[in-house]
């Protein structure tokens, strides 16, 4: 087997108020898009984020009326403190603030219109 592309697919109520909030704070392009479905991605990420919307006859029966709940959309940045900060200039609530665990991360998170947890992530050196 060879992995040639890797996405995660969220589940919310409003597609397009989660896709906004990352094209306009963390810089993703949208890629695709349809009735209740958007496609984002980034040039530098190996990754794409897709948004459906809840109740669509595309999802299996029983996850139809899930919400992404329970999860942390993390990326790893360079220059978190800026990132940070820049986000605060944004407008954008900081729900977890910066923190540097023992075991060398920093981190800091923001929720998403949809309630969608959106972690950055830095590696400090030990």
């Amino acid at each position: 087997m060879q992995v040639t592309a890797a996405a995660v697919s969220l589940t919310v109520d409003d597609e397009t108020a989660s896709s906004a909030f990352l094209r306009k704070h963390f810089g993703f392009a949208e890629k695709m898009a349809a009735d209740g479905f958007v496609s984002l991605g980034r040039d530098d990420s190996g990754m794409n984020v897709i948004f459906l919307r809840r109740g669509l006859d595309v999802l299996p029966e029983g996850f139809r009326d899930q919400h992404a709940a329970g999860l942390i959309l993390a990326f790893n940045v360079t220059g978190l403190e800026g990132e940070e900060a820049r986000l605060r200039g944004e407008g954008v609530e900081i729900t977890m603030p910066l923190l540097e665990e023992p075991w060398g991360e920093k981190l800091f998170q923001v929720t998403d219109p949809n309630g969608v947890v959106i972690q950055l992530v830095e590696w400090v050196q030990q």
